[in-house]
């Protein structure tokens, strides 16, 4: 009779390695972004290829796959979503995809990212698409290659979708962000139609770099990011990497003359970060050690960056701060006009500094977009007539050029294919998530308002981060809020929120 817990021991000690591989590899990528001088890209490049090779050949070993058939529909597995069940499951899971895709392939891919990605900041930064679309277009077919070797029941994207958000349906998702496009169409309207506008002017005034970086700082462990256990940098688009378990490091950019740019860049990065810090942390490496998904990792950047870090309850408590922080610059300005300022509402061209109404069509158009590239229904070449029509028709501008166009994100030059639909899923979910926080913990609003962030806290420690991937993220909202993903929740949220300042219905 075989030994299951000395047979799931070993498989855990194989991925915990193959995981500091991984940890080796994202470290590399933080520096690649962050770091690397320009010359060393190449290099990068091999550097990142053998990693690749080297954890393909230990994630699709015959050893790993001989420990799974012996513990699949164990004694181990007989009490579903445990640590142990989800841990045995979810290794399976992600070995039948491994072993299905040739190592040549990984290596080609992982590759191609890194060239991608040093060719995407150049090109951005010369306005110039010609360069970028040689490598986009390899990447593009390397990922509908991947998808042919996953396989896939219904449409060939659910196979990269399945990357980032596990046993989540294209055809679930188009649903899902068709119902929530119908209702913020008509919000949008009434905010445009009811004539009230903030004065940005305020927000576009001088904020020394320095005093930014220190007051992001401030916000950031507040709300419970550890700098003991992570730090703060520069980069060409912002991003969180995890490197080990006490090794967690968000990246922003900054505008020295518009304020929101870089908070709310790092409120959104410190999310992840305090998601990232709050999963068990004797299982690093392991699934139940691992984010259920992006998009509800998505759902804790952006709860914290929008849901918390816009509301008038938490700039009752930072107001203050942030005058001392720029006295030049809001010395005069009432916190009522600054809360209206960053609630602005308008359609606009950077999908990062969208505002919480209009940004998940921007999440739409490169969800559409992104299934027409893979499916062939979109030629590379022409992508950037494609963005450009579909920004004028969905939220009424037009990029004046690609660089503030379709080469605005970093996403696509990584690969990333099938990852943009998870920031929309994120924004539903952390509505739902904290419309049950509310019920669960009381007055949050007077908790903001005295700098008491803890209590919410430690209510997502214990309901969501501490579950790793026990649960696939739709479910593990539902688990915890007791309805299926619902995008009412956020809507609700939206015109609580924004009716008053715009005079509209709420």
């Amino acid at each position: 009779m075989a030994d299951h817990q000395q047979i799931f021991d070993q498989l855990c000690d194989h991925v915990r390695e193959t995981a500091k591989l991984e940890n080796i590899n994202a470290l590399l990528g933080w520096d690649e972004r962050v770091m690397l001088p320009e010359r060393g890209g190449a290099y990068r490049a091999d550097q990142v290829t053998l990693l690749a090779g080297i954890i393909h050949d230990r994630n699709t070993d015959p050893q790993l796959g001989a420990w799974l058939e012996e513990l699949t529909d164990s004694p181990l597995t007989e009490e579903p979503n445990s640590f142990t069940e989800a841990t045995i499951r979810r290794i399976r899971s992600d070995y039948l995809k491994q072993v299905k895709l040739p190592k040549r392939l990984i290596e080609e891919f992982s590759h191609s990212r890194i060239i991608g990605q040093q060719t995407w900041v150049k090109a951005r930064a010369d306005n110039n698409f010609g360069t970028f679309e040689p490598i986009l277009d390899k990447l593009i077919s390397l990922s509908r290659e991947m998808a042919e070797a996953i396989g896939y029941e219904g449409e060939q994207y659910d196979a990269l979708l399945d990357f980032y958000e596990p046993e989540a349906k294209t055809a679930q998702v188009r649903q899902v962000l068709e119902t929530l496009k119908s209702q913020l169409v008509p919000l949008v309207a009434e905010i445009k139609d009811s004539g009230r506008q903030p004065n940005l002017e305020i927000l576009k005034r001088n904020f020394p770099i320095a005093a930014q970086e220190q007051f992001g700082k401030v916000a950031a462990a507040k709300i419970g990011f550890d700098f003991t256990s992570g730090r703060l940098d520069v980069t060409h688009h912002p991003f969180c990497s995890t490197s080990g378990p006490h090794d967690c490091r968000i990246t922003t950019r900054y505008d020295e003359d518009f304020f929101p740019s870089a908070f709310f860049s790092i409120l959104h990065e410190a999310g992840h970060g305090i998601y990232e810090q709050g999963l068990p942390e004797e299982w690093f490496g392991l699934p139940p050690g691992a984010a259920a998904s992006l998009g509800v990792h998505e759902s804790q950047s952006r709860l914290w960056e929008n849901i918390v870090g816009r509301s008038y309850a938490f700039w009752s408590h930072f107001y203050p701060e942030v005058k001392k922080a720029f006295p030049a610059a809001l010395g005069d300005v009432p916190m009522s006009d600054f809360h209206f300022a960053i609630n602005e509402v308008t359609p606009s061209l950077i999908r990062v500094e969208a505002d919480e109404a209009t940004y998940n069509l921007h999440i739409i158009i490169r969800f559409e977009l992104e299934q027409a590239l893979l499916s062939g229904d979109l030629q590379v070449k022409d992508l950037p007539g494609a963005w450009n029509e579909k920004y004028t028709q969905q939220l009424g501008i037009t990029p004046p050029n690609d660089a503030d166009g379709c080469l605005q994100d970093v996403h696509w030059s990584a690969g990333l294919m099938g990852y943009f639909p998870t920031y929309s899923l994120g924004n539903i979910y952390s509505a739902q998530l904290m419309e049950q926080a509310h019920e669960d913990l009381g007055d949050l609003e007077g908790m903001f308002a005295a700098g008491e962030f803890a209590p919410l806290l430690g209510w997502l420690r214990e309901n969501v981060h501490q579950a790793g991937q026990c649960y696939p993220g739709d479910k593990l909202v539902e688990r915890v809020c007791g309805d299926p993903i619902d995008s009412a929740p956020l809507i609700r949220y939206l015109r609580a929120k924004l009716g008053p300042l715009y005079g509209i219905e709420h």
